[in-house]
C-alpha cells in the first residue's frame, strides 16, 4: 500500500521543500559588470578588472600611500565602481579608507567565502577569483558602521586595552606580594581598591609596621584590623620592593591613559546628533538608575549613561543584564543604525547568537551557533551570565533555560534575546518595560497547564481544576 509522502513530513519540512521547490533560476547573472578584485597584501596588493577594461587587467601596486593613490587613479581609468577585498589583518584598512574617499563602492568580505579557490593558488589567480565572484553577486559585504562610530570604536577599544593592562599589573603586584608572604589578599578581596592600593603605597613609602598599615583600612572592609596587621607580616626583601614599586607605577600610567582615553571618548560622544528632540513618542526622559553610585575601579570618569541616552533616544541600562559599560560597547561596535539589518532575526543572526544547522539528505549534520568573533556578542553573552540572581523577568526566563539546556546553551539563548530587544529599542525608540518575576512565572504555570490538557486529551482523559490544599 502506497503512503502520501506528504502527510509523513511535518510542517516544517513540507515549508522547507516548498521554499526550495520555489527556489529562482539559480543561473548566474552579472550583478556589478564594473567590479574590481583586490588581493591585499603587507607589502603589495594585486588588483584584477576585467579584460575589456584595460589591455593589462591584472596589475601589481605597492602599499606605500603614493601607490594607493595610483592604484585608485587607475581603476578611475578603467570606469570601476565597486571594489572588493578580502579583510587580511589590519593590511586593507589603509586600501579600504583612500578607495572611500575617491568615491568608489568598496566590498569587504570574509575569507571563508573565497576559500575554495581552484587550481594552483597565487597572488594573481586571487585577485581574479575575487572579481569573479563579485562580478555574479556571489560575496556579501561585511558590516562596517559610520566614520564618527569608527572613531569612538577605536577610543573605546584602546581604552579596553589599557583596563586589561591594568589589571594584569594587579596580578603581577598579588605575585610579588605572596613572595613576601604578605597575605593581603586574604582578607581584602580587592587589591585595587582604596583600602588595598593605600596599603601598598605605605609599605612603598617604607611603613612596616603592620597596626598602622591596618588602619590605613576602609571601615566597610569585613576582616578586623588584627587580621589585616597579622596578614601584613612578611619578609621585605629589597628586590621584590623594588618589583612592587615599578608595578605600582605602570599600573598609575596605565591609569592615566585610560582617563585620556575617557576624556578622548566623551569628546567623541559630544559631536553625536542628539536624539531627545524627536517628535513625541520616539524618545522619552531617561529614568532614573536603580542605584545611584559613584564612578569606582575602571568605571568612565564622566555621566556615560547619560551621553548615551541622549544619542541614542533609549534607555539600554533599563534592560536587566545591560550595563554601562555593556551598551557603550555595543555601540562602539554596531552603532546606531538598525536599517542595515532587515530584521532583528538578521541582526542576531550576524552576531553568530542564531542557530546554523547543517543539513545534508534531509539529515541534520551539525547543530550550533556559527563561530562567529564578535565583541558585540561577547558583550551579550557576559551581560547574560549575569541574570543566574536577577529576581526580574529575564532573569527567571534564564534560570529555567539554565535547569532545561545546561549553562552553555542558556547563555547563548539569552544573549540572543537581549540582542533582539536592543534591536527593538534602537530601531523603534521603545522602552524597555520589566513585566516582573511574577508574571514569568504564572505564564509559564498557565503553559504548562495546557500543555497537561492537551496531553490527557489526547490520551482520552479529561483534567479537572481542584482547590489547592493549604
Amino acid at each position: 500500500m502506497a503512503h502520501n509522502v506528504g502527510n509523513e513530513l511535518t510542517r516544517k519540512q513540507r515549508k522547507e521543500l516548498a521554499r526550495r521547490l520555489r527556489a529562482q533560476d539559480p543561473g548566474l547573472e552579472v550583478v556589478h559588470p564594473n567590479a574590481a578584485g583586490i588581493d591585499v597584501g603587507n607589502s603589495a596588493h594585486y588588483v584584477a578588472v576585467a579584460p575589456g577594461c584595460d589591455p593589462e587587467p591584472v596589475r601589481r601596486f605597492g602599499c606605500f600611500t603614493m601607490e594607493l593613490h595610483r592604484m585608485a587613479e587607475w581603476l578611475k581609468s578603467c570606469r570601476i565602481q565597486t571594489v572588493v577585498m578580502q579583510s587580511t589583518g589590519v593590511y586593507w584598512i589603509p586600501l579600504y579608507e583612500v578607495l572611500e574617499q575617491r568615491g568608489f563602492r568598496v566590498y569587504l568580505v570574509n575569507a571563508r567565502q573565497t576559500r575554495s579557490l581552484p587550481g594552483r593558488k597565487s597572488d594573481v589567480q586571487e585577485s581574479q577569483w575575487l572579481l569573479k565572484l563579485h562580478t555574479y553577486g556571489l560575496l556579501n559585504n561585511s558590516f562596517q558602521p559610520s566614520d564618527e562610530v569608527r572613531v569612538l570604536r577605536t577610543y573605546w577599544r584602546q581604552r579596553a586595552d589599557q583596563v586589561r593592562a591594568a589589571s594584569i599589573c594587579i596580578q603581577r603586584m598579588q605575585k610579588v606580594m605572596t613572595e613576601m608572604n604578605l597575605q593581603l589578599a586574604n582578607v581584602i578581596s580587592d587589591l585595587s581598591g582604596v583600602s588595598g592600593m593605600a596599603i601598598v603605597r605605605a609599605i612603598l613609602a617604607g611603613e612596616r609596621d603592620g597596626d598602622k598599615l591596618a588602619k590605613l583600612a576602609n571601615r566597610m572592609i569585613r576582616a578586623s584590623a588584627a587580621d589585616i596587621a597579622r596578614s601584613l607580616q612578611g619578609n621585605w626583601r629589597e628586590e621584590l620592593l623594588f618589583l612592587l614599586r615599578q608595578e605600582v607605577e605602570l599600573y598609575d600610567l596605565y591609569q592615566q591613559r585610560i582617563l585620556e582615553c575617557d576624556r578622548r571618548v566623551a569628546t567623541q560622544l559630544s559631536g553625536f546628533a542628539s536624539k531627545q528632540d524627536q517628535p513625541a513618542g520616539t524618545a522619552t526622559a531617561p529614568a532614573r538608575p536603580k542605584r545611584i553610585h559613584k564612578p569606582k575601579g575602571n568605571a568612565p570618569r564622566f555621566d556615560l549613561r547619560t551621553e548615551l541616552h541622549r544619542i541614542t533616544g533609549v534607555d539600554l541600562t533599563r534592560i536587566d543584564g545591560i550595563g554601562v559599560l555593556t551598551a557603550q560597547t555595543l555601540i562602539s561596535e554596531i552603532g546606531m543604525d538598525m536599517g542595515r539589518w532587515k530584521t532583528e532575526a538578521h541582526f542576531a543572526s550576524w552576531l553568530g547568537l542564531s542557530p546554523d544547522n547543517r543539513i545534508s539528505g534531509d539529515k541534520v549534520l551539525r547543530r550550533g551557533t556559527r563561530p562567529v568573533v564578535n565583541r558585540a556578542a561577547t558583550a551579550l553573552r557576559m551581560a547574560a551570565c549575569t541574570l543566574l540572581r536577577s529576581k526580574t523577568y529575564l532573569g527567571a526566563q534564564y534560570r529555567r533555560l539554565r535547569t532545561r539546556l545546561g549553562a552553555p546553551k542558556a547563555i547563548t539563548a539569552m544573549a540572543h534575546k537581549l540582542a533582539r530587544l536592543i534591536y527593538r529599542l534602537l530601531k523603534y525608540g521603545q522602552d524597555y518595560v520589566d513585566k516582573g518575576l511574577d508574571y514569568y512565572e504564572n505564564r509559564f504555570r498557565e503553559q504548562q497547564i495546557t500543555l497537561l490538557r492537551k496531553r490527557a486529551l489526547a490520551l482520552g482523559f479529561r483534567i479537572t481544576e481542584t482547590p489547592a490544599l493549604p
